[in-house]
């Protein structure tokens, strides 16, 4: 028996140190494909990946003397600013400038409050900081998905800041059901990160496109997605671990969060496509945009859950709009 338990823990530690060595070289190579594409910028206890962008011939500029907003864009679960570039970002800067985050623990930004920043009010404020560093002090903020909570979370915080807020398939209200299984095993505290370190790679490699195809229904996922958007940098063992946090805390986030929606009273398009089965619009984007005071609805008939790649031109006239409506609305209470 002795022998048969000592061969047993053998072979679990050999196929332990094998996925630690994948992982561990796997890592390093989907970095090196993948380097940071903006600049890092100092917040409590770290740093944040930040992407500015500017229309064709011009700079960034920290005033609003623009003929529209700057566009602050905040990506969701299971990504890094690269999604949002690839089916937004680099659409938006032909007019205007436009800033991207990688959230806490994603892309290349830091997490420098461990757990604790799960909390989409913590990303929030380490990205109000990063936004106070590059000097952009007031904008439309659009969120995606789970960075649809954190930008209702920053609306929110710093009202002030806010021209105008797109929500689009945002997670805002609590659901029946779970989560799937990686995600649970990923945040636990210690077998978590073994997992992370260990075998979250390898399966991850087999299982990446999949998922990314399933978020994507019932659209077709855009060529070369995944690496055109640095998505494999969630396989990292840190970013994975944070993504799971991420998810984790979301129902309680959410479920805290949505009696103050009312709160929120700057103008906001909340768009969301009918055929979403990863965000439900019921009871996602019909109740904020049904409490919201200044609130616009835009349901886009057979779309999925990723609008901003298959239907940008609709995304891209909901945030018109309110850059379009708040600018009026300036002009008019301006004296004189």
């Amino acid at each position: 028996m002795e022998y048969v338990l000592g061969i047993a823990v053998l072979s679990i530690g050999a196929v332990v140190g094998v996925g630690l060595l994948i992982t561990s070289i796997a890592a390093r190579r989907i970095e090196a494909a993948h380097p940071p594409a903006g600049r890092f910028v100092d917040v409590d206890g770290g740093r944040l990946h930040v992407l500015d962008l500017a229309p064709p011939g011009d700079t960034p500029s920290p005033t609003e003397s623009d003929a529209l907003w700057p566009v602050v864009l905040i990506h969701g679960a299971s990504g890094n600013l690269g999604d949002l570039r690839l089916g937004l970002g680099d659409r938006l800067a032909q007019t205007r400038r436009v800033v991207l985050i990688d959230r806490p623990g994603h892309g290349w930004s830091d997490r420098p409050g461990g757990k604790a920043d799960a909390s989409p009010a913590r990303q929030a404020a380490l990205i109000a900081q990063a936004l106070d560093g590059i000097g952009l002090d007031r904008f439309v903020l659009v969120g995606h998905s789970l960075g649809g909570t954190v930008a209702a979370a920053f609306a929110r915080a710093y009202p002030e800041r806010v021209a105008g807020l797109v929500l689009l398939a945002a997670v805002t209200h609590p659901w029946e059901g779970g989560l799937d299984w990686h995600y649970n095993v990923g945040a636990m505290p210690v077998i978590g990160a073994a997992f992370a370190r260990a075998a979250a790679l390898p399966i991850g490699e087999v299982l990446l496109e999949m998922g990314a195809r399933a978020v994507f229904l019932p659209q077709q996922m855009p060529v070369h997605y995944l690496a055109r958007a640095g998505i494999r940098l969630l396989l990292r063992p840190a970013e994975f671990t944070a993504n799971a946090q991420d998810v984790t805390a979301l129902k309680a986030f959410v479920t805290a969060a949505a009696p103050h929606y009312r709160d929120l009273t700057m103008p906001t398009v909340v768009l969301t496509g009918d055929a979403d089965t990863t965000v439900s619009p019921t009871l996602h984007s019909r109740a904020i945009a049904a409490v919201l005071p200044d609130a616009r609805l835009v349901i886009l008939p057979g779309i999925g859950h990723m609008p901003q790649h298959i239907a940008t031109d609709e995304v891209v006239a909901a945030i018109d709009s309110v850059s379009v409506r708040q600018r009026a609305e300036d002009a008019v209470s301006l004296p004189g």
